[in-house]
């Protein structure tokens, strides 16, 4: 699938994401008082005051404290966050709107503090120590740990901090942008506390989202601009550093063998490999060849087709090459075949309903993905934040204000696409389909349909892998019996990406994140300001007043309680206005790997644990004949 949402609530479990862990968002944890007055000191933040893990405690639940380091992992780029891209790479700078960043680079940065794979919404120290918070809750003070060093050797200050927020805020990608503009500022109050100010304004996650950025060197950076692309590796202080690498081909990252953090319990049986390499290719086909030769050792699998019948090779037939389906809690991504609305075509939600019903997922799964999927249905699919039944008479008190403005639907049963009769071409839907498209002013002539202002009804979905086509292509002729003139354009992933950046598109298929605690990142993917922000992932242009409040709802959710009614609220909204095709979701990650890995015999609760607590087995990797 094309690229998933750029969240920058999820930096700090990006490197984590090799374990894929759940993002985060946060509110306070209160805990005993200390340091100044008034203000609570805490080791670790969470969304609604509770932590699994004590001020004591000495590494994650997960991981094996003893896993030994060395060997290499190496596997494509699955996550793309910020300006990435899937089949290429010109900048080391992920954190800008310009160029395409490479894999891998969150490797290198360290954050205020990191993520917990057994928690969809905690923080705990990494940079920081502790935090003080004050009793209104809108001053954070980070308390840096002394020993925090760049790998020059340079300590980390509260002047450091400072710089990077500000960088971000100012100069960073549009998402981060838009999601520190209620930081009011970071001021230094001793070289290891930065205190960071918060408008009253604030969304409920917003300091840990503070918590979760990069931290740069404000040295290296003087002189420098930080908007521009380049390929000198910026001075980092994480895990591992930047290695060998090729334009487009390759990149690899170093362990550093004397990191400054590897003994902290966030730390402690992670960041086993000596070495990590990110190979690029632009045909997954060719990648898949790649993988069964030994080119790379770890694979994660999106295609139904190569999953049931692609893995009788010999490396799989001699056990060589495992593959497992691990089930997996973490959020589901809201996949699927997204409107640009911007397009006259597409404004009317009549016209978008039609579209869905062309296509035929039953028919699909069965025929193309092995039955091996459920349908879409939620953009909260698969937790208790979809919307079911009527409204709740909670979730009505929040649709009532805008009842005039909204489709009735929003107060009744939530939209569900129909079950088709799996010929994939169920006749009724499409009569269905046609009368709306007439409805809403759309004529025919001869076997064409034309728009309202008389002009042929033409869809271009644009993409840059041809991975996708055998689904679409079936979609694409229920169009045309609808009289709608449907083909695939295939570009190159650069100018595809500068293309969904700029909106210059019709519908394109994308999967963006989902996160088990949703806060005010959703601004970015569902917000009116998002809409019209170039390099956003509000790749529908969604406009609505009353999605912005219900996010602005989201973000200042005391409790979790409070947050799934209005997250049900939104799905009952974004339902009604069919903003996409929705797809497919599976529960559980589809993995191969050369046998060469050993693991925790306990998963992380909220993912895979693969292969981020995994370790390299050397006595394995002997038995297979494979040493490196």
């Amino acid at each position: 699938m094309n690229g998933p949402l750029f969240d920058p609530t999820r930096f700090s479990f990006t490197r984590r994401a090799l374990l894929a862990a759940g993002g985060a968002t946060a509110a306070g944890l209160f805990m005993p008082r200390m340091g100044l007055a008034d203000e609570a000191e805490v080791h670790g933040l969470s969304a609604f005051g509770d932590l699994a893990y004590p001020p004591d405690f000495k590494h994650f639940s997960y991981v094996n404290p003893n896993a030994p380091k060395g060997g290499t992992l190496s596997l494509q780029i699955k996550q793309a966050g910020g300006n990435q891209n899937f089949d290429t790479f010109n900048t080391l700078n992920i954190f800008v709107l310009r160029g395409d960043g490479a894999a891998g680079m969150d490797l290198t940065y360290d954050t205020l503090m990191a993520g917990s794979g057994d928690e969809p919404d905690a923080l705990y120290g990494l940079v920081a120590r502790a935090v003080r918070i004050s009793p209104d809750e809108l001053t954070y003070r980070f308390v840096l740990r002394p020993e925090a060093r760049f790998h020059d050797g340079s300590r980390i200050t509260a002047e450091d901090v400072a710089f990077s927020l500000d960088t971000l805020k100012t100069k960073g990608h549009p998402n981060y942008r838009a999601i520190l503009t209620e930081v009011v500022g970071a001021e230094v109050e001793r070289e290891d506390v930065v205190a960071i100010r918060l408008s009253p304004q604030r969304s409920r996650d917003l300091h840990l989202v503070v918590a979760s950025l990069p931290v740069f060197s404000r040295a290296y950076w003087n002189g420098r601009d930080f908007e521009a692309t380049t390929l000198e590796a910026p001075l980092g202080s994480g895990p591992y550093r930047v290695g060998r690498f090729e334009v487009g081909r390759f990149i690899e990252f170093e362990r550093v063998e004397d990191y400054w953090a590897r003994d902290l319990p966030v730390n402690v049986g992670g960041n086993n490999f000596g070495r990590i390499r990110y190979e690029y290719f632009r045909d997954r086909q060719v990648a898949f060849e790649a993988f069964k030769s030994g080119a790379f050792n770890y694979h994660e699998e999106y295609t139904a087709r190569i999953w049931a019948t692609g893995y009788d090779f010999p490396a799989v037939r001699e056990g060589r090459v495992k593959r497992e389906e691990i089930p997996t809690r973490s959020a589901v991504p809201t996949q699927g075949w997204y409107f640009n609305t911007r397009r006259a075509q597409f404004r009317d939600p009549r016209v978008r309903e039609a579209i869905g019903l062309a296509f035929d997922f039953e028919w699909t799964n069965k025929n193309i993905m092995y039955s091996a999927y459920k349908r879409l249905t939620s953009f909260f699919e698969a937790s208790e934040m979809k919307a079911t039944g009527m409204p709740s008479p909670e979730e009505l008190a929040l649709l009532e204000p805008f009842r005039t403005d909204l489709p009735e639907e929003v107060f009744g049963e939530p939209y569900v696409p129909p079950v088709s009769d799996g010929s994939g071409s169920d006749r009724a839907l499409l009569r269905r389909a046609d009368e709306l498209l007439r409805d809403a002013g759309c004529k025919r002539e001869g076997r064409r349909l034309l728009l309202p202002d008389g002009q042929p009804f033409t869809i271009e979905f644009l993409d840059f892998q041809p991975t996708l086509q055998p689904h679409t292509q079936p979609f694409q002729e229920n169009l045309q019996r609808l009289g709608i003139e449907a083909r695939s354009r295939i570009v190159d992933a650069a100018q595809y990406r500068r293309r969904m950046d700029e909106f210059d598109f019709d519908m394109a298929s994308m999967a963006l994140t989902g996160s088990l605690t949703p806060g005010d990142s959703m601004r970015v993917v569902y917000g009116s300001e998002a809409a019209k922000t170039p390099g956003s992932r509000n790749v529908a242009g969604i406009a609505n007043p009353a999605i912005d409040a219900l996010i602005e709802r989201i973000g200042r959710a005391k409790t979790r309680a409070e947050l799934t009614i209005a997250c049900r609220a939104l799905d009952r909204v974004l339902r009604a206005g069919r903003y996409w095709v929705p797809m497919w979701y599976k529960d559980q990650t589809l993995v191969a790997y050369w046998d060469v890995f050993s693991r925790p015999d306990k998963t992380p609760k909220y993912g895979s644990g693969a292969p981020g607590t995994w370790w390299y087995d050397t006595a394995k990797a002997k038995r297979i004949g494979v040493e490196r």
